[in-house]
């Protein structure tokens, strides 16, 4: 039997990874125009406003003036709360160096915009210098690939390493090593030797539910943190990434010019399904939806509304899946109960025993909403809300039962001898903080087990006094 932590995937945003990178790395990413612009259009609105008033100020601001660009009044809003709002926005400028604290000619703390970052977001919001953007200028293909083969040559490359997750002890050879690899990294699957023996973790169960941009946006960032490891360089992993997402779809560009490096790192992207590469040798490439939405927040819904939904649930907690699909039915099964199939259908329902089955594997109640209302069948956009309103509620009400109570391990303390005995003991433990129930008229209590040693310590210095 296999035991799932409930340890919650968490994934970065674009905003938040780059800030996790060090000056060095951001400051050579900050000399392409594609990247400034990807950075630029992620920040929040108060941050794009501050680097719009500084594009064309190359002299330090002073924080005195700076400080005067908070509104003194604005209605509906507390004045403490725009500050905040403010302070938010500039810290994020600080944090990924876009924003240089120095001082000026009187040696006050002033802000400078960063000169490679705003020369670069010039070029690429203004125009001039280098082109920066990937290169079209090709003879029209013979093999010309439209949208709608893009998106099911990208959809069947993405399903292949999904459904290597659900069965990752089957079919090894339906995705490349280095998707295996990038899967055994970011811990949504584990394997003692990398080939036999694998399972799919709790991680990797909550990563099945998230929408398609998530889940791939995640599976990138786990790569990126391996590129070294491959011989790649991530500045030029991640510039070309941010090219592609200002490609347009149906388009093929050109592979002249890419380094060793890069046709490396296409031809694994190929493999992701972000690209479509007929052989390396035709000398052209074509982005997938996937690629395009990689970097773009706000629209990284748009994978899916082109997917055609399937799912129709009733308010008896009966779903009825019009699919074909291995993975989608598998999928379903995480957190529902099969009763039966058909050619063109899949008969599921979900229970009190199915739903704490999938809260084991760490997947909590919102994300099995969440997937539900992604995948419902076109008629179900009809009602309001789409998911039944009996069966959300039910589901959350399911998680909400595992949480009236909270475990915690500890070492029980009782047969005091007095009830002054008792305080001294307890009111040491409550000050350490390591106090976890204490019962005066029982005269007994109960710490941590990290607080014991010192408590026991302390219990034996004070029989000695």
């Amino acid at each position: 039997m296999l035991a799932f932590s409930t340890q919650t995937l968490t994934c970065k945003n674009l905003q938040e990874y780059l800030r996790s990178l060090p000056k060095d790395t951001l400051d050579r990413l900050y000399r392409h125009p594609a990247t400034c612009l990807a950075v630029f259009r992620e920040l929040p609105e108060l941050s794009r406003q501050f680097i719009l008033r500084l594009l064309f100020v190359t002299k330090p601001i002073s924080q005195v003036l700076l400080a005067t660009w908070i509104p003194q009044h604005e209605p509906g809003r507390d004045l403490g709360d725009i500050a905040s709002e403010h302070r938010q926005g500039t810290q994020v400028l600080l944090d990924m160096y876009i924003w240089q604290e120095v001082k000026d000619h009187q040696g006050n703390m002033a802000i400078k915009l960063n000169n490679t970052f705003r020369e670069n977001l010039k070029v690429a919001v203004l125009g001039g210098g280098k082109p920066w953007t990937m290169s079209a200028a090709l003879d029209p293909d013979p093999h010309q690939r439209d949208i709608e083969f893009l998106d099911k040559y990208a959809m069947d490359r993405w399903e292949s390493v999904l459904q290597f997750l659900v069965q990752p002890g089957q079919g090894q050879t339906a995705i490349s090593r280095d998707a295996m690899l990038t899967l055994l990294h970011a811990g949504l699957i584990e394997s003692s030797d990398e080939s036999d023996n694998m399972q799919i973790t709790s991680s990797g169960f909550q990563f099945l539910l998230l929408d398609t941009a998530s889940q791939v946006w995640f599976f990138i960032l786990k790569y990126l943190e391996t590129v070294t490891e491959r011989g790649l360089s991530l500045v030029s992993c991640l510039t070309f990434l941010f090219k592609l997402s200002f490609s347009t779809l149906g388009k093929d560009y050109s592979m002249e010019g890419m380094d060793n490096e890069l046709l490396t790192f296409l031809q694994h992207l190929r493999e992701f399904g972000l690209v479509y590469l007929r052989k390396r040798i035709s000398g052209r490439f074509y982005p997938t939806r996937l690629a395009l939405n990689i970097t773009a927040g706000q629209n990284k819904g748009t994978i899916d509304a082109h997917k055609h939904g399937y799912l129709v649930i009733e308010t008896n907690y009966r779903i009825y899946a019009y699919t074909v699909s291995e993975l989608q039915i598998a999928l379903l099964s995480i957190f529902s109960d099969i009763e039966g199939r058909f050619p063109n259908m899949v008969v599921a329902s979900i229970s009190r025993s199915s739903v704490r089955r999938a809260l084991l594997k760490g997947i909590g109640a919102e994300q099995i909403t969440s997937f539900l209302r992604q995948h419902c069948h076109p008629q179900m956009f009809k009602n309001s809300p789409v998911v039944p309103r009996t069966v959300a509620d039910q589901i959350k009400l399911w998680e909400l039962e595992r949480e009236r109570l909270e475990f915690s391990e500890g070492v029980l303390y009782k047969d005091f001898m007095s009830v002054h005995d008792f305080s001294l003991l307890s009111n040491f433990a409550s000050s350490k903080g390591v106090l976890i129930y204490s019962d005066e008229k029982q005269r007994t209590m109960v710490v941590t087990k990290k607080g014991h040693p010192a408590i026991k310590l302390f219990w034996k210095e004070a029989q000695t006094k």
